[in-house]
Order: structure tokens, then C-alpha cells, then sequence
């Protein structure tokens, strides 16, 4: 058994003349979920596709469960689950048909097939719909039962490729708390969002892509730190103290913003310690704040400075 299970090695994939991927590299321990950042059309799909052997790499190689993806594809696909942008269910059966199929397909004996159905319905939250067809479902449990269905396999690695597109506030947090069971359970996840706060509720790493190329990487607090920016926001009592307040801070060494309608000033920190600068410089021309706020950098911030582009 390997502790890493996945490893793509200076990956790409062109397309024509176009570098769909450019030289990416990353490694994903057993047990633990990496998060696939960037925008559309980064190539986080690109490589998804590679991991799970849909698609040959033009350069580089990639190991999926201690497999190599081009001369043991069949090996990797014995040990993968993937679930793609769009629940991929056949609507003319019911939940509980889709599901023994994709057994049956695999294998499994009609009993064994039944078993492991019965399992994933309730796992899942759709035993009460199981022989309903799945035309009837909602998005969110057609998703679920999209993810029920790369499951059926007990993978080892499951791709999960924007799983929680389109999905309603509610049945994207249900969605999250499923795959936090597949990983206390020992599965290995990829996961590909665009959705900061899922990659930073659910992933133990974060890769970024944008344009083909890993920009960043490390866990969300490591990005935060390196890229993201403190800051510190100050309500002042009396909206006229602004400009008093700002002249103070500046000369303190800071660089405040003035929000006028918050009666607020902002200004970024290098760390929690300047908190007392920014007290100690108001204090000094006898401004009066009712609220005193420390900020730490999200994954938005992080995202934005590496791409350059708008947060999903």
C-alpha cells in the first residue's frame, strides 16, 4: 500500500497548439482531500480527466493509487470513483435501478448489488425516494445520487469535479458533509471548486491553477499567511474625527482608507501586534472608537492576488 494516493509529475496536455496544462506537479496523501482552485477554463477539469484516464497527458506522468494512468489505466479505474460537473443518472430509473445497474455492471451479484444500494440510499438520505424515478429528484439529490453511484465501487480515490455546482445553500453543505465522512472512512478525495469557502471547510491542501500552471500551493492557513493581508477597521464615534484619524495613523506608518458611510477606517497590518499601534496613535489625539476589528486574510483575498480575476 502507497501513502501517496495520487502523483501527477511535470503534467501536460495540449490541445492542438493550445497548453491546456503546463508542467503541473502535485502529490495527495492517502486519507486526505486537495482542492483544485481556479477559474474557468484553468485546466482543473484537464487534469481531472488525466487522473481518472479519460485522457492521455501529452508530457509528464501521473500514479493513481500507486498505478501509472497510461500503462495501467484499467488498474487505476478498479480503484477510482468520479463524479463530473453534471449529475451523469439515468432519470428513466429509479434512484435504487441506477444504482444496483452500476453494481451489477461492476460485478457485484444481484445480492451483493442490492446490499451495497441499500447502503449508499441510506448513507445518502434517499432511501424514502429509492424507487422513485429520478426524473422526480431535485438537483441536490440527484447530485447525491450522482456521488452514491461513483461510490458503488468502495474506491479508494474519488474525483470530484464541481460537485456542488447549481447546487442550493442547503444541499451544498449536505453534499460537504458526506465527503467528510469519506475521508474519516480512509478515501482519498480531489476535489475541483470554484467555491472558496468549500475548498477551505473540506481541503487539508489547496493547489491553485490558473492558465495551465500551479500558482500556489500549501493548506489554506499556509496561503492565507503568505498571500492573503491583515487589516484593521476602526468605527469612530464621531464621523468628524476622520480626518484627525487619519493623519494620526499615517504618521504611525500605516496607510488607512476612509469609508465614510461606515464611519469606518481601514488599514492593513502586518500582524495582529500592530492592533496597539493603531490604539496607541488615536489615543494620542484623543479619538473615541466604538469598534475595533482585526481581519484575517480569506481564501477570496488569496484567490484574488494569484489570478487576478474574481472570486466564484
Amino acid at each position: 500500500m502507497t501513502d501517496l494516493m495520487i502523483e501527477a509529475d511535470d503534467v501536460g496536455r495540449k490541445f492542438g497548439d493550445v497548453a491546456a496544462l503546463d508542467g503541473i506537479s502535485l502529490q495527495v496523501p492517502r486519507g486526505t482531500v486537495l482542492g483544485l482552485l481556479g477559474h474557468n477554463g484553468a485546466g482543473k477539469t484537464t487534469l481531472v480527466n488525466i487522473l481518472s484516464t479519460v485522457l492521455p497527458p501529452s508530457s509528464g506522468s501521473a500514479r493513481v493509487a500507486g498505478h501509472d494512468v497510461v500503462r495501467q489505466g484499467h488498474e487505476v479505474r478498479r480503484r477510482i470513483g468520479l463524479t463530473g460537473q453534471f449529475a451523469s443518472v439515468d432519470e428513466q430509473l429509479t434512484g435504487e435501478e441506477n444504482l444496483v445497474m452500476i453494481a451489477r455492471l461492476l460485478g457485484a451479484s444481484r445480492a451483493e448489488a442490492r446490499q451495497r444500494t441499500a447502503e449508499l440510499l441510506e448513507t445518502f438520505d434517499l432511501t424514502a425516494a429509492a424507487r422513485r424515478r429520478a426524473s422526480t429528484y431535485s438537483g441536490g439529490m440527484r447530485r447525491r445520487l450522482d456521488l452514491a453511484s461513483s461510490l458503488i465501487g468502495h474506491p479508494e480515490v474519488v474525483f470530484l469535479d464541481e460537485p456542488t455546482t447549481g447546487l442550493d445553500p442547503a444541499s451544498r453543505v449536505a453534499l460537504w458533509e458526506v465527503v467528510e465522512r469519506l475521508v474519516d472512512d480512509g478515501t482519498t478525495v480531489l476535489l475541483t471548486t470554484q467555491y472558496l469557502e468549500e475548498a477551505d471547510r473540506l481541503a487539508d491542501a489547496i493547489t491553485v491553477l490558473s492558465e495551465g500552471k500551479v500558482v500556489a500551493s500549501g493548506t489554506a492557513a499556509q496561503l492565507k499567511a503568505d498571500v492573503g493581508q491583515r487589516s484593521v477597521t476602526v468605527v469612530l464615534q464621531e464621523p468628524g474625527d476622520a480626518p484627525t484619524a487619519l493623519r494620526a495613523l499615517r504618521e504611525a506608518g500605516l496607510s488607512p482608507l476612509h469609508d465614510a458611510e461606515r464611519r469606518a477606517l481601514t488599514t492593513p497590518v502586518e500582524s495582529s501586534r500592530q492592533l496597539a499601534v493603531v490604539v496607541r496613535a488615536l489615543d494620542e489625539v484623543a479619538i473615541d472608537f466604538v469598534e475595533l476589528t482585526l481581519h484575517e486574510p480569506t481564501l477570496d483575498d488569496v484567490y484574488l492576488t494569484l489570478t487576478g480575476r474574481q472570486a466564484a
